[in-house]
């Protein structure tokens, strides 16, 4: 059995793809997936409860998809904001060639996928949206979140979603904890066991 995981930087199985069709801002798509990234057969339950409650996202500016596996959130961003710039980040390198992939079948030429440390350092961002890596572990996971939130911009917020068996309401209390003093953390929406928390950096730090 392979060790290989979504998270792994560089899957070390052969590549199998698949074509499956996906909703995403009101069409039908059809798009790639493949073994060893994050849900291949459809969108997952969480990212699609992400995407129903968000709110719409802003017209343009710097958006990021963090752990964004074969692309949802960032196709999703993407046609809904076809101004912005959705930077689709993650480690496993298969994830974010299918992401590539998606994005040219889509016609979507303002998605930018690449490893963390590909995002320029002076880049902020408008907003953050991601189903994040639960299962890197907490430590791997409040890193993540260390690394990433102080990068909103002043007044924008980022949407988490989390499986309540898998420590949503943890890592809101941790969240509030990390950012008290640049951000408010508040539980939005309830849905098939998802928490989708909201993560607003104040207008002035």
């Amino acid at each position: 059995m392979s060790s290989d995981h979504y998270f792994s930087p560089a899957p070390g199985t052969e590549l199998r793809t698949r074509t499956i069709e996906v909703e995403l801002n009101g069409a039908t798509h059809e798009v790639t997936t493949a073994n060893n990234v994050f849900s291949p057969g459809h969108i997952d339950t969480g990212t699609e409860v992400l995407i129903k409650y968000a709110p719409a996202p802003p017209l343009a500016g710097d958006f990021l998809d963090l752990g964004c596996g074969w692309g949802p959130i960032s196709l999703h961003l993407a046609l809904v904001s076809p101004e912005a710039t959705i930077w689709a980040v993650d480690v496993n390198e298969r994830a974010l060639a299918l992401v590539r992939m998606n994005a040219e079948r889509l016609g979507l030429t303002n998605i930018r996928a690449v490893l963390p440390g590909d995002v320029p350092e002076d880049i902020r961002f408008r907003t953050i949206w991601s189903n994040p890596p639960i299962r890197v572990g907490k430590d791997e996971l409040h890193k993540l979140m260390q690394t990433w939130l102080p990068r909103l911009e002043p007044g924008s917020d980022a949407w988490l979603v989390v499986q309540r068996n898998l420590g949503s309401d943890s890592l809101q209390r941790w969240l509030e904890a990390e950012l008290s003093d640049e951000c408010t953390v508040s539980r939005e929406s309830i849905s098939k066991g998802f928490r989708v928390m909201r993560v607003d950096r104040a207008s002035t730090i």
